[in-house]
């Protein structure tokens, strides 16, 4: 199992609206992709702006080529990407230990 780790900013004063579209795109979206395993979001106390979403996916390819490669990856980001103050940090990790 592979985690997309993706570190998100958003524009101040959106988190309400930005909490209701990033559930509804997983749900929605995401989720329905090949080899989807779940998630995980993460809400920053210090940073209010600041958002940590994992997602957990079969393989890598299951993201970069099967998910960024289709059309729901452009459903996905007309959900998100309004509000994103620059472009989010994504970075893959295969499990060490558990």
């Amino acid at each position: 199992m592979i985690l997309e780790l993706v570190d998100i900013r958003i524009h101040p004063g959106q988190q309400a609206a930005f909490d209701e579209a990033l559930q509804r795109g997983i749900r929605e979206v995401i989720s329905k992709a090949k080899g989807f395993r779940g998630f995980k979001i993460y809400k920053g106390i210090e940073s209010a702006e600041r958002y940590v979403v994992n997602i957990y996916w079969d393989t890598l390819e299951n993201h970069t080529v099967d998910f960024r490669g289709s059309p729901a990856f452009a459903d996905w980001r007309a959900i998100v990407g309004p509000f994103f103050n620059g472009a989010p940090a994504v970075e893959h990790f295969n499990l060490l230990v558990e």
